[in-house]
C-alpha cells in the first residue's frame, strides 16, 4: 500500500487531498493544528498528527512520529495570506514583508529538509500547493508584489532542493481558483475537481521533471 503524507489537512483542498487518497487505498498520514481537526481526520481513516507549522520543535516532533516511514508521496498545503496593505503603488513594509514570509514560506522551508528525505528513500514525490500567482512569469496579483515575491520563493526553493534530493520528485502544483473558504463561492473550481486534477499530474509527473511547477489542469506554469 502506498503510503502519503498531507501537511495541512484540516479543511479545504488539504482535507479533500485526504479523502481522495483514502478512497484511492493510500495509507494517509495527515496533519492538523487543532484537536478537533485530527478527530476529524482520524474518523476518515487517515492517521492524524499534531502539527503546528509555526512552530519547529512541532515540526520536530513531527519528524519523530515518522520515524522509519518511507513516503511515496508528500503534499503540503501552503498558506495563502496576503499583506494587509493591497495598495497597487504602495510599498510593502518590513512588518508586511515579515508577516507574509512567515505565513507563505518559512513552514514549508522548514518541513523541505525534514519531510524530503523520507520521500527519497521510496523514490516517491514531495508537492508543495502553492498559487499560479507565484509563478516569477506573473505580473499582476490582487494580493500584491509581496505576495507574489513569497510564492515565487516557495517555488524556486522546491527548484533548488531538487538537486539535493535527485531520487525524488519535488514539484510545485498550483490548484487555480478553488471553492473553498479561502476561494469563497465564486470561484472557478469545486475542490474536488480541483483536487482530482492535481493528483493526476502529480502522479504522472517524471523525475526528470523534478524543479517543475504545474497548474491543475497539467500546463507547465513558464518561470
Amino acid at each position: 500500500m502506498p503510503a502519503a503524507l498531507v501537511m495541512g489537512a484540516s479543511r479545504g483542498i488539504g482535507r479533500e487531498l485526504v479523502r481522495q487518497l483514502l478512497a484511492a487505498g493510500w495509507q494517509v498520514h495527515a496533519t492538523a493544528r487543532a484537536d478537533a481537526a485530527l478527530a476529524e481526520l482520524q474518523a476518515a481513516g487517515a492517521m492524524p498528527l499534531k502539527l503546528d507549522v509555526t512552530r519547529p520543535e512541532s515540526l520536530a516532533g513531527l519528524g519523530w512520529q515518522l520515524d522509519d516511514v518511507k513516503l511515496d508521496l508528500a503534499i503540503y498545503v501552503a498558506g495563502v495570506y496576503g499583506p494587509p496593505h493591497q495598495g497597487a503603488t504602495a510599498p510593502p513594509t518590513q512588518a508586511d514583508f515579515d508577516a507574509v514570509m512567515h505565513a507563505n514560506v518559512l513552514g514549508a522551508m522548514q518541513a523541505l529538509p525534514l519531510v524530503a528525505p523520507m520521500v527519497e528513500q521510496a523514490g516517491g514525490r514531495f508537492v508543495v500547493i502553492s498559487s499560479e500567482m507565484g509563478s516569477v512569469g506573473e505580473t499582476e496579483s490582487s494580493h500584491g508584489w509581496i505576495y507574489r515575491a513569497s510564492k515565487a520563493a516557495l517555488n524556486m526553493a522546491m527548484k533548488s532542493a531538487s538537486f539535493d534530493y535527485p531520487k525524488a520528485t519535488l514539484l510545485t502544483m498550483s490548484p487555480g481558483w478553488v471553492r473553498t473558504d479561502m476561494g469563497g463561492e465564486g470561484a472557478a473550481l469545486a475542490v474536488e475537481d480541483s483536487v482530482a486534477g492535481m493528483l493526476k499530474v502529480i502522479l504522472a509527473r517524471r523525475r526528470e521533471e523534478s524543479g517543475s511547477f504545474w497548474s491543475h489542469a497539467g500546463r507547465q506554469v513558464p518561470w
